[in-house]
Parts: structure tokens; sequence; C-alpha cells
């Protein structure tokens, strides 16, 4: 019985999409003189959700034309708009405030492909200690967190400092290839203070219970006991599930005005890490063999924030003052 519940709830839900979704778009814009982009871009504000109700809608179409849209390259996005004007039968020069909105939201459709790929080719890129460019951003990772402490040699325990599980950090990127690195250099060059604070926070032994007085005096001080690097090199993992998976289309969207960016995947990274530090004293772990657990809580924290279309990560850059707001 449960059976047969479903295979017609899921055959009046195709007759719906079939029939009667373009019944009622066609007449729809029969009553308001308006088609569906229009509808969207009169009705919503420039953001996630009128650029994700534009991606939904082309990708939908019965047009090829439409269809084939969200995966223009950037070039050639403004003819693209040209030729949708045209098909859909607007006057541009009745409605010069449409052309402008749907080129917005296309390039952000576009941005956002072209970025999944270029996180993906450097996540695809294994780090090679022959590469003198992999070596010398290895190296600034160093300088850049244990400044005034000169590492012996390529080959050290010293990375073990710094959260590596070896003498030889190359083997800890294997998972997520250069892409790991690119996160990790960028957060402690671009907002040293606060990754040198997790650095820190994160080498010292577990505290027992505080009061909360002690809490808020001390705040970071109740001691975490994880390896920064392979941490970090973890939450690039989560971050780049959310960006394949399409969950920061809502963030991405929000906060980049038109096409997203490698910066804005790594300002992400940045926010990720941080929030996850408070996340794990927050959670108060016996040891790191809590870890698995805790990032899974927290992955799906993320993934309920971005549920909400409205919501994205601060776009003023500097990961100690990110947090979610309210467009």
């Amino acid at each position: 019985m449960k059976h047969f519940l479903r295979v017609l709830t899921q055959f009046f839900l195709f007759l719906y999409c079939k029939f009667l979704w373009r019944t009622l778009k066609f007449v729809t814009r029969k009553v308001t003189g308006r088609c569906e982009l229009q509808r969207i871009c009169y009705s919503n504000k420039p953001g996630a959700r009128r650029t994700l109700k534009i991606e939904s809608s082309l990708k939908f179409s019965k047009s090829e034309l439409l269809q084939s849209a969200v995966s223009s390259h950037p070039d050639s996005v403004e003819k693209v708009i040209d030729d949708i004007m045209t098909l859909k039968k607007i006057n541009p020069d009745a409605n010069p405030q449409l052309g402008i909105s749907l080129q917005a939201s296309l390039l952000q459709i576009v941005g956002y492909r072209n970025l999944v790929a270029d996180v993906e080719k450097l996540r695809r890129e294994p780090y090679d200690c022959e590469n003198t460019e992999h070596e010398d951003m290895l190296l600034k990772l160093w300088k850049t967190l244990r400044p005034d402490a000169p590492l012996t040699g390529r080959i050290s325990k010293q990375w073990c400092e710094i959260g590596f599980q070896g003498s030889d950090p190359k083997t800890d990127f294997r998972g997520m290839g250069l892409l790991g690195l690119h996160n990790l250099l960028y957060f402690s060059e671009h907002d040293k203070a606060t990754a040198l604070q997790v650095l820190h926070d994160s080498l010292q032994p577990k505290h027992s219970k505080m009061s909360k007085a002690d809490w808020e005096k001390k705040t970071f001080d109740k001691a975490i006991g994880y390896s920064f690097a392979i941490v970090g090199i973890n939450i690039t993992d989560l971050a780049y599930s959310l960006l394949v998976s399409g969950a920061l289309k809502t963030h991405l969207y929000n906060v980049a005005p038109e096409m997203p960016s490698l910066v804005h995947f790594q300002q992400t990274f940045c926010y990720l890490m941080q929030e996850f530090h408070k996340f794990w004293i927050e959670q108060d772990p016996c040891d790191i063999m809590e870890f698995n657990r805790i990032r899974d809580k927290f992955h799906k924290r993320v993934l309920k924030q971005l549920k909400n279309h409205n919501m994205a990560l601060c776009p003023h850059f500097a990961a100690s003052d990110l947090h979610l707001v309210n467009l």
C-alpha cells in the first residue's frame, strides 16, 4: 500500500511538472504580461534568492537557449542576455533594469561553475617537493606561523609544531592536494592574528572544568589539543563539499555582486576555521577521537544555516570579524 501511494504521488508530481506547471506559467504570463524571468527579477532583491530562482528557471526551461545560458562563457553573457530578451520579446529600452539584473545573476551562476572548476583543479594537483613554487608556499607557511623559529631542515619534526602529522608535510596534502596548502597559507597571511591564536590554542593540553567566570576570562584558553594543519586540511574538505554540492551558492550569491572567485572561497575557509575552533571549544571534547563526530555536527549546522537564502557570511573580510548576518 505504501509503495502504491508513493508511486501515485510521484505520478501526480510528474503531471504537475510536465503539464500543470507549464500551464500555470502560461496563464500567469497572460495575466501579468510578464514572463517568469521578469517576475523573478521584479519581485526579488539582488542576492541568492533571486539568482537561485533564475538559475532554476533557466535549467528547467523547454528552450535550449535558456538551458544553455547557465553554461555560458563569462565573456558571452552580455550577448546571451540580448538573445534571451529577443526570445522573450522583451523591449530592452522599456525594461532597462531587467537586462542589468539578469546579467548580474547570470554572471554569478557561470562564475560559481568556474569557481568549482578552479577549486577542483587545485584539489587534484598533488604536492610536488620538486616544484619550487610548492616548496616556497610551504616554507612561507612555516615562516608565517613560526616567525621566531628557523626551520632546521626541509624534513623535520618541527612541522608537527604547526599541526602536521610527521616530518614531511607533503604526505598530509594527499587528500586535498594543493587546495589545502593554499587555504592554510591564505588564512595565515590574511588573518595572521587569528591564525596564530587558533594555532596557540590547539597546542594546549586540555584543562579541567572551569567556572563560568573563569571561562569568560580565559575564552580560548580552555585548551583544545588538535593538529592545526591537519584540521585545516579537513576543514578544506568540508568547504569543498559545501561548494560542489551547491550549498555555498546561498553564501556566494549573497556576497559576490557578480562572479564568485577563489578569494571568496578562501575567505569562506577562514570563516569555517574560526567557527569550527569555537565550536570545538563549546563541545568540550574529551580528546581528538571525538573529532569526526564534532566535525559532522558542525557540518550539519552550517548546512542548516545556508538553507536560509537570506543568510550570508559577512562580506567584510577579517576572519576574526566574520559572522552570519541577515541581509
